[in-house]
């Protein structure tokens, strides 16, 4: 007994565990590291059978799945909401129960390198400055007409608004329509581009439009433009260098002021033709050569619009900050003007003295030269900061606004610059000495932001008593045209300068104001278009008369031997270029061409440039009369590039 259990072994108390030296603490142990936690649930996650496996990546696909559907669907209250907020902020003043489209105002320009050789690919949609048109008014031909030729009734005009209209009317829906303070309104004017009205399978798509970096390609018409606004310059540059005008027959140069007008005013459409060579040689022009420090009297008017608004306009296009301090100057120098007992500006600036006068044989301004050059004053306040200049041409339009004087918010003629009021009253014309007033109060709204009431009061107020005394109907085409009134009496005279009156209605039309304006608008381009086409050359006269009787033999169109000239006027195809931006209807791209084609071959000189004509009805020999006017190159043939676009 004994010896059993002597013999067995030994109990144990205890447990012996091995470790190999890599596993000891201290020489790569368990220390809380992420490899070793990685390690550990690897571990773990190889441990679980396939099954339990399967189950886990199933929930997770599961809920990606579902978190990709919830942010789908909280995707678009979001964006709405985000939108919505967005929205009330930019709310702008409106006027009160008219809703308007297009409220954005032109946006201060990007500082640009000043090298001008650095200069982007131009495109040729590229917006060009608002043109600016009224130049060397025509001689004042009021005169009392025959007793058979008198406005029979005021109901006799409204009617022919109402015809252009019916048919637009019974297509309308039951939009409501505002009366405020006498003017029609509509509350949400459609207002679609000009791509708008061509077949959809014509239309690029919304993707290429944003995304597209290269200029649209030129088309032969605009390559024709350029060529005609090459053979402009190459007489310019030859004959008349630095100087206002060029003389092309004589082939020499004349000068107004003697600070290269032609050359200023042409700079913003070299920009926009994208003739960089020539551009560059214009602006080492202006950078060295043009001085206004002189000894000289200007018109305000005729330096505004074209010294000022091409110094500035070529400065939104390029970026070069020289045109901006060359504008500042030029702005400066002609302050002196508002010097005056009624704030009513002179006519005459000495730009070196910083002096200023109204004309020698009166004390009185036109309407139209006062009240056409806020766009210019008010834009350069707003690149300077300088508000000087704004309160200066503001403080016209307000006087203007409260004057007696008025017929259904058509204005006189002229102004006096001391008493402030009116004089010649009762004659009123939207050609020469008043025109610009009335597209001035559209584009001055506009360029405010839609927020100044007493502009688009008085503009609607005006375009109603056009419709109210000057419109009348022509034979035997029935040419819808816009009259004078003298004293009671109508005249169915007409300017060229009234020209300017389609493409005006056909803005305020594209800003959200009534649509019997663009109505208004077709019928009047397609008057301005006859003036051309029913004249021997195809190219208008400065003034025609409307025959209002139809005789055998007799066109609507009759032109005076004193008004038979033509000076290569932008009216006509400015309005062509609204009308066809605004509409789509490519007949006024056809219209352009054709008085291109016509100014080559009429007013074209072999040698270089163009010229003004005294008789549009010879074509064997028109009757060249030796100058350019500055405004061929800085409006029409801009116009006539735009209009050849697509």
């Amino acid at each position: 007994m004994y010896s059993a259990v002597a013999a067995s072994p030994p109990r144990r108390d205890f447990i012996s565990v091995t470790l190999s030296p890599e596993e000891a603490v201290g020489v790569g142990g368990y220390n809380n590291s992420k490899a070793w936690r990685r390690r550990s649930c690897w571990r773990k996650w190889k441990q679980l059978s396939r099954l339990q496996r399967s189950i886990i990546l199933f929930l997770f696909a599961f809920l990606a799945v579902c978190g990709v559907i919830s942010f789908t669907s909280m995707g678009e209250p979001w964006k709405s909401l985000t939108n919505k907020s967005l929205d009330e902020q930019r709310t702008e003043p409106e006027i009160p129960g008219l809703k308007l489209v297009n409220p954005a105002v032109l946006p201060a320009p990007q500082k640009a390198d000043a090298n001008a050789g650095d200069y982007p690919e131009l495109s040729p949609q590229k917006q060009p400055k608002l043109p600016h048109i009224r130049r060397s008014p025509s001689n004042l031909q009021i005169k009392p007409p025959r007793r058979d030729v008198r406005l029979k009734t005021r109901h006799a005009t409204s009617k022919i608004v109402e015809e252009l209209v019916q048919a637009d009317k019974e297509e309308k829906t039951e939009k409501s329509v505002i009366s405020w303070r006498g003017a029609v309104i509509e509350p949400d004017q459609s207002t679609e581009p000009p791509s708008s009205k061509i077949k959809e399978s014509e239309k690029p798509s919304s993707l290429e439009a944003e995304g597209q970096k290269e200029p649209v390609p030129i088309n032969e018409r605009q390559m024709a433009v350029i060529e005609a606004f090459r053979h402009a310059w190459k007489g310019y540059k030859d004959f008349a260098w630095g100087h206002d005008e060029l003389k092309p027959l004589s082939k020499s140069y004349s000068e107004w002021f003697g600070l290269g007008l032609t050359l200023i005013d042409a700079l913003d459409t070299m920009w926009i033709l994208g003739l960089k060579e020539e551009f560059e040689e214009a602006r080492i022009w202006v950078a060295n050569d043009l001085i206004f420090d002189k000894n000289v009297d200007v018109n305000l008017f005729e330096s505004t619009i074209r010294i000022l608004g091409g110094l500035l306009s070529t400065y939104h296009l390029s970026g070069d900050s020289l045109f901006l301090e060359k504008a500042k100057d030029i702005g400066n120098r002609l302050m002196p003007a508002f010097k005056t007992p009624s704030k009513i500006p002179y006519s005459d600036v000495n730009i070196g003295r910083g002096t200023a006068h109204p004309p020698r044989w009166t004390s009185d301004s036109t309407v139209a030269e006062v009240t056409s050059i806020q766009l210019e004053f008010r834009e350069l306040s707003r690149l300077t900061g300088d508000e000087k200049f704004k309160k200066a041409v503001d403080e016209v339009m307000k006087h203007v606004h409260t004057l007696s004087g008025k017929n259904d918010g058509l204005v006189p003629m002229f102004i006096n610059t001391n008493s402030g009021q009116f004089t010649h009253l009762g004659v009123y014309t939207l050609g020469a000495r008043a025109d610009s007033y009335y597209e001035y109060l559209l584009k001055q709204w506009i360029q405010g932001g839609k927020k100044e009431n007493e502009l688009l009061e008085d503009y609607m107020r005006a375009i109603e008593g056009v419709k109210k005394h000057l419109l009348q109907r022509s034979q035997p085409k029935k040419l819808t045209f816009v009259g004078e009134l003298a004293h009671g009496h109508f005249s169915a005279k007409m300017d060229h300068l009234v020209c300017f009156l389609p493409g005006t209605l056909a803005l305020g039309a594209h800003n959200g104001l009534t649509a019997d304006h663009m109505k208004l608008a077709e019928a009047l381009i397609e008057t301005c278009y006859q003036m051309y086409e029913q004249v021997e050359t195809g190219l208008s006269p400065e003034i025609v008369h409307f025959n209002l009787h139809a005789q055998k033999g007799h066109k609507d169109v009759e032109i005076k031997p004193a008004d038979r000239h033509n000076l290569l006027r932008p009216e006509t195809v400015e309005s062509l270029f609204y009308m066809y931006r605004f509409t789509g209807d490519k007949k006024y791209q056809d219209w352009g061409w054709e008085i291109l084609q016509n100014f080559n071959k009429y007013t074209r000189v072999p040698t270089g440039g163009y010229t003004s004509i005294n008789n549009v009805q010879n074509p064997s020999n028109p009757e060249p009369r030796d100058k350019m006017e500055s405004f061929f190159l800085g409006e029409t043939l801009k116009c006539r590039w735009d209009t050849s676009g697509r």
